[in-house]
């Protein structure tokens, strides 16, 4: 029996018997001939399988890997909906999250070798389809159209053609016959005025011809119509006669309430959702698929169980003025009770605008209670605003801030109150940071405004101002690093949401600029070409065009340069934590990105090259540890493993040095570990040393007192990432604006982060 990947290749447990062979098929409704030719093309070597399973080879047998793994997903390809490497079925459950989508649960499935053989990962997940109804129901549910009779705006005609591109389709207005057709775009006149040759004979409107040919009247002739084929011969198909077909995966953005509806029927308590991969297991019998058992493949039907260990917490330190000048943290908490921040800024020069509806005083009291609480843990806060208090209409956001700007200059902290519509924070955060030079802080008008709301948003204005909450003891917290001076940087990009075809990618690179305490970061962010991992604007050089020099820059170097002017050091130790790195691009990035920060540290002085250490941090993968639940004293509240809780063997990678670290408490459903990868490490870290450094860095996030689940420097430069994201997004028609180019697709430039902001944490 042959397995199929879908694409190119097949898969036999033995030889064929024969080298090349073209077999002739009929396929579809019109029996249309096709050759395929099979032909003999090489033999996957298991035996290099267990020499790199054994440790004895580095080398990946990738095409033994993916011929077992093609084998394994053979079976559930043909019988559910393939998305990726995940398989789902209505009949494993379906919810509603409107706007005429639906959730689907399913499964994630993926052979890996470990260090205990091949292993089958298995993983429960849902993701969002489209419902199987009528196109009709499906505008009325997605744009919520209260008079069908109405033509749609130009903004509902983008949104809807946006929403139903690349969807198929099936007609229903021929009894005992339904055509199939992909959807490529709508027209931009009503249906009534739609019109055509038929036949090379009169022109007639869509109405008409529906009319005539199919004795069809058709009712929603204000709407546009759908398109299919090719725009220079377009087939028109009427919304009212089209249905979608079922086992479409919606491949766009979901809205925040669509999101928090699929999080709220999926997330589930460790327990439950082990027992959910158990059950998935067992109903999927893989030792019994006829397949499976020609490869001689077995699959156990229970999780396998390995060691761990649960690091202990760090020490932090508070401010020497407070009853409590240190903490050890709980089960990866603790509070700002009797304690004072280690740096609390001052901040004399302030004020607040509300886009709110809140009434003036109501804002004003928020003033106040956050004041009081900043002061509390250990800021130096003016009571009163530079300015007074304003308040102006969402509408007319660019002139309030601008007017702010001109009447309270040199702004420490501007407080802007949110409109309860969102969608604005995007352009608020943009004029603020990169036209304004001024630091903001957001305040949510439906947060509850209670004593740890106001804590957290305290902590955050600190850091925004330059202050530091907390540190880590010392030497004891922070492992290896107090001994040289040392610099960890975190790096992210982030690509457009799907759907997008053509806006830049976005790369941030965040730097330690303290020594030895590593608390306080500096972001720098870059555009780079759609979808392009790696990060472009590391390092560069360039020939100044008047004297002839070469110019060197790149945000490595940068940032290299700052913690310089900091801490009067050239670090003598590099970390890179490295985040959104998939398995395949290793090579690729390591590659590419170790160059740049070679070139960047040699730009710096001649023969300058620090030891340098890089870690793959990743956060979407489908590994779960679920604890002993008989054994309370191994689970949190949540019923998750103990924060601190480490794996480094059995279902890590044969030979290479990872771990996976659950640094955080959980909340609710089931905590994922965070996997961290060395690729490379010059400094020669121990496993315990690279784990309890990790570790105990995920106890010195600024904004809030829990241990965070990935380390903060690789968090830090995602949020610059998003955050930047805006500056992208409003820049679209902005004066001034340039594009680059030199890849398949242009990009525009980000606008820069001005200067006092850039300084400090802004992104938090």
């Amino acid at each position: 029996m042959p397995a199929y990947d879908g694409s190119r290749s097949l898969y036999t447990a033995g030889e064929l018997p024969f080298k090349s062979m073209d077999f002739v098929v009929k396929l579809g409704r019109r029996e249309i001939e096709y050759t395929v030719t099979i032909r003999y093309a090489a033999r996957a070597n298991l035996c290099h399988l267990q020499q790199f399973i054994n440790g004895q080879q580095r080398d990946s047998p990738h095409d033994a890997i993916q011929a077992l793994d093609v084998v394994m997903r053979e079976s559930p390809s043909l019988n559910y909906v393939t998305v990726s490497r995940s398989f789902f079925s209505k009949q494993f459950g379906t919810g509603n999250i409107g706007e005429g989508l639906e959730f689907w649960r399913g499964y994630y499935q993926s052979l890996r070798p470990t260090q205990m053989g091949l292993s089958l990962n298995i993983d429960t997940c849902s993701t969002s389809f489209y419902k199987s109804i009528p196109v009709v129901q499906f505008v009325d549910e997605f744009l919520r159209v209260t008079n069908p009779m109405q033509p749609f705006s130009d903004r509902d005609r983008l949104k809807i053609k946006k929403a139903l591109r690349g969807v198929r389709v099936e007609t229903t207005h021929q009894q005992g016959k339904r055509s199939i057709y992909k959807i490529t775009g709508i027209t931009s006149v009503p249906l009534a005025q739609l019109s055509f040759s038929c036949n090379d004979g009169p022109q007639l409107t869509v109405v008409q011809y529906f009319e005539q040919r199919y004795k069809y009247r058709l009712q929603y002739t204000a709407w546009p119509c759908l398109q299919s084929g090719k725009d220079s011969k377009p087939i028109y198909l009427p919304m009212e006669v089209c249905e979608i077909i079922e086992g479409q995966k919606y491949p766009r953005k979901l809205s925040d309430p669509q999101v928090a509806s699929i999080l709220k029927a999926t997330c589930k308590r460790p327990q439950e959702r082990e027992n959910n991969i158990i059950q998935m297991v067992g109903r999927n019998n893989y030792s019994a698929d006829r397949l499976a058992q020609a490869f001689r493949i077995t699959v156990a039907n229970h999780m396998v169980e390995v060691q761990a260990r649960v690091l202990p917490p760090p020490v932090l330190k508070y401010h020497e003025s407070g009853r409590e000048k240190t903490v050890a943290p709980s089960v990866g908490k603790w509070n700002m009770i009797n304690k004072k921040m280690v740096n609390g800024r001052t901040v004399d020069r302030w004020t607040c605008l509300s886009f709110s509806r809140m009434v003036h005083h109501d804002v004003v009291r928020i003033c106040y209670d956050l004041v009081h609480m900043c002061k509390s843990i250990g800021m130096d806060f003016n009571a009163t605003p530079v300015i007074e208090v304003q308040s102006a209409s969402p509408n007319n956001i660019e002139a309030a801030l601008r007017n702010v700007h001109i009447n309270a200059p040199n702004l420490q902290l501007l407080i802007v109150i949110l409109p309860e519509i969102s969608g604005h924070y995007g352009k608020i955060k943009k004029l603020c940071e990169t036209e304004l030079d001024i630091v903001s802080q957001c305040i949510n008008p439906k947060s509850p405004k209670n004593k740890q709301y106001f804590e957290n948003v305290a902590l955050k204005i600190n850091v925004k101002v330059g202050g530091c909450n907390t540190l880590l003891e010392m030497p004891k917290g922070i492992p290896f690093v107090p001994d040289a001076p040392t610099i960890i940087f975190g790096a992210d990009v982030t690509h457009p949401v799907a759907g997008e075809d053509s806006s830049a990618s976005i790369a941030a690179v965040v730097a330690s600029m303290d020594w030895p305490e590593i608390t306080t970061y500096k972001a720098l962010v870059s555009a780079q070409e759609h979808r392009q991992e790696i990060i472009q604007n590391l390092f560069w050089t360039t020939t100044d065009p008047e004297k002839g020099t070469a110019v060197n820059g790149g945000m490595i170097r940068e940032l290299l340069l700052s913690f310089y002017k900091k801490t009067g050091q050239k670090p003598k130790r590099i970390i890179f934590y490295r985040d959104g790195v998939s398995e395949g691009q290793f090579s690729h990035v390591l590659l590419y990105e170790m160059d740049a920060i070679r070139k960047a540290c040699a730009s710096m002085e001649q023969g300058y090259l620090p030891p340098v250490t890089f870690v793959v941090v990743q956060k979407r993968h489908h590994t779960r540890l679920f604890p002993d639940h008989r054994r309370r004293d191994l689970t949190d509240r949540s019923g998750n493993i103990l924060p601190g809780t480490v794996v480094d063997t059995d279902v890590c990678h044969p030979s290479e040095f990872d771990f996976y670290l659950c640094s955080h408490a959980g909340i609710q459903g089931t905590s994922r570990p965070t996997h961290y990868h060395v690729l490379y490490d010059e400094n020669h870290f121990s496993a315990d040393a690279l784990q309890m450094l990790t570790n105990n860095l995920c106890y010195t996030y600024a904004c809030c007192t829990r241990s965070i689940s990935v380390v903060p420097p690789a968090y830090y430069a995602h949020l610059a990432a998003s955050r930047a994201r805006y500056y992208d997004e409003q820049a679209e028609g902005a004066d001034g604006a340039s594009v680059a180019s030199g890849g398949p697709a242009a990009f525009r430039q980000l606008p820069q982060v001005k200067d006092k902001v850039k300084e400090v944490m802004f992104f938090c």
